[in-house]
């Protein structure tokens, strides 16, 4: 049974989520603050967080740096009344798996928390080969990026997007497909999602960037 923690300072929304969430068999803790997110994550290990971003004291940008100190790979998904593409931007740049701008629909969440889950577990279960390319490393089993022997920090999600598109190498990927693999779900939001994470994931790589070529109206394809 896959643990979840939601953080959010107005209980109905955590109530309205919890009902939700219980009924797919999932187990719920609740935090009302970014202190006591942080405390419980340290306490306990969680298979994915779900985390408001405006929150008194300590805001979730903030909640989520200091539980990436402790658990780097714990997928989040930050629910938001604002939904600009700077904040979605934002909460990408420092590592979370999702953005949900409220009002939402919380079957939706419930969608989106269990593909998440889904591709957390198919990830921990995957070939552990490494992928090179040029001085391009793609370390599967431990979830690592090098360049030139030097470790690159890269997102949850923008190393999926990587590892999809390197194990996919010389085929063309049509963003719905990309969409639907990386994300594991029939995208409900708009496709700027990956438009960002591309263009994160590409300043990462550096010069190795040239390997991600863009198909104009279909999508991309990773050469080498």
């Amino acid at each position: 049974m896959a643990k979840l923690l939601i953080m959010d300072d107005e209980e109905k929304i955590r109530m309205m989520i919890r009902k939700y969430a219980e009924f797919e068999g999932y187990e719920v803790a609740e935090a009302a603050d970014g202190f006591e997110a942080v405390r419980k994550a340290k306490e306990e290990p969680f298979d994915l967080i779900v985390m408001d971003i405006m929150m008194p004291e300590l805001d979730g940008y903030s909640a989520v740096n200091e539980i990436r100190k402790f658990d780097p790979e714990v997928p989040v998904i930050l629910l938001s009344a604002r939904g600009e593409e700077y904040d979605k931007a934002h909460g990408f740049e420092i590592g979370v798996d999702d953005y949900v701008v409220k009002p939402f629909s919380v079957r939706e969440l419930m969608y989106r928390i269990s593909a998440i889950l889904r591709r957390s577990a198919k990830n921990r279960t995957s070939d552990d080969s490494v992928m090179r390319f040029e001085g391009l490393a793609i370390n599967h089993a431990a979830r690592t990026v090098e360049i030139d022997g030097q470790a690159v920090s890269l997102s949850p999600k923008e190393y999926d997007l990587l590892y999809y598109l390197a194990h996919n190498k010389g085929i063309a990927l049509t963003r719905e497909q990309i969409i639907s693999e990386v994300w594991g779900y029939d995208y409900f939001g708009d496709d700027r999602t990956l438009d960002t994470h591309m263009k994160l994931l590409r300043k990462a790589l550096g010069p190795y960037q040239k390997f991600i070529v863009t198909l104009r109206g279909v999508g991309y394809r990773f050469e080498n």
